[in-house]
């Protein structure tokens, strides 16, 4: 009887399913030191207790994106260790900050399943929860994943692909308690710039490049135990070459967007997202964003701005298609989500 994992295959996945992910790991301060390390993150409100407090909360929680690393990472031995792709992201919603000294697990659910036309792989769509140690909900999104069959012979499920809507309302996104911009300090933040400075359907260039090496993605995923196989095992792709872990790529696009966009603070919803092509060691990472909305919110001083990043390896800032409505081949990352921001 072997005790080794070998991941799950398409054929063990069915709609209802609900898995309860290893293992849970309490946060630091460290995380945020190491997330500030790999990636140019700048944001002030993760960056200074003494901002945080200023803008009402109890002192800086860490950053979003750590949350969404550890909680993603638990998933992969279940969900994605098998994984051709990781294809897309829809309804994220970030519930509740997470402070230094929590401890996060993750459970999913199968929402979906679809056995692509080959016969060998299938397309998986599960709904992850983080939970902190008092069992409140910390973050939450769907995302969906071609995994590889491990029996060519097993027939094909039902087909159920779930109905997602393509954006969350300003109205269902989480703002956290206590949150309040009126006495902002742009100065400190590093930008003048606020919510009725920004013109739906504006884009804007965030200039700087970071070129991904071996070693820190390999750091950096490991730090969120993130176990795909792809992402270490060179062996494991027909060409021999390091997949970048597709986080790691948010992370990059996210801390480059400060330079245009220092002031869209905390991320608070995932609309959508797409990882265009893979990314791989050796590639340098650049950004530009769009505009695509924005609203007030109930708390005092704070709206919401709702942007797409796209993350690149070259080309032109501002093409994401070709003629025949296709990513072009330079395109890492379409990702479209919600910031807090000072009105």
């Amino acid at each position: 009887m072997t005790k080794t994992n070998a991941g799950r295959f398409f054929e063990d996945y069915s709609v209802g399913q609900v898995i309860c992910h290893a293992v849970p790991r309490t946060v630091n301060r460290g995380e945020r030191a190491l997330y500030h390390m790999l990636y140019p993150a700048r944001h002030a409100l993760y960056s200074s207790d003494a901002f945080a407090k200023s803008c009402g909360l109890q002192s800086s929680p860490l950053d979003d994106m750590i949350a969404f690393h550890i909680v993603f990472g638990k998933t992969v031995p279940d969900v994605s260790l098998n994984a051709v792709a990781n294809l897309g992201y829809a309804q994220g919603r970030w519930l509740e900050p997470v402070w230094p000294g929590d401890t996060l697990r993750s459970e999913s659910e199968v929402i979906g399943l679809k056995q692509n036309s080959n016969g060998k792989t299938g397309v998986v769509y599960v709904r992850t929860t983080g939970l902190n140690q008092h069992d409140a909900k910390v973050l939450e999104y769907v995302r969906w994943v071609m995994v590889r069959k491990g029996d060519l012979d097993a027939p094909a499920p039902e087909t159920v692909v779930p109905t997602l809507p393509d954006a969350l309302l300003a109205s269902d996104l989480i703002i956290p308690e206590g949150l309040d911009f009126t006495d902002y300090n742009f100065d400190l933040a590093g930008d003048a710039y606020r919510l009725g400075d920004y013109g739906i359907g504006e884009k804007i260039n965030h200039v700087d490049g970071v070129t991904v090496e071996e070693a820190e993605h390999m750091m950096a995923t490991r730090l969120w135990q993130n176990t795909a196989k792809v992402h270490f095992d060179t062996s494991a792709r027909p060409d021999g070459s390091r997949l970048i872990y597709g986080g790691h790529v948010i992370s990059m696009a996210r801390a480059l967007s400060y330079n245009g966009l220092a002031n869209a603070q905390m991320v608070v919803g995932l609309n959508g997202g797409a990882h265009a092509n893979p990314c791989l060691a050796g590639d340098t990472i650049r950004a530009w964003s769009e505009v695509l909305d924005k609203q007030a919110t109930s708390a005092p001083g704070v709206g919401a701005i709702r942007l797409r990043l796209v993350a690149t390896k070259g080309g032109n800032p501002f093409e994401l298609r070709d003629s025949d409505g296709r990513y072009l081949p330079d395109v890492l990352l379409d990702l479209d989500y919600w910031a807090l921001m000072p009105v």
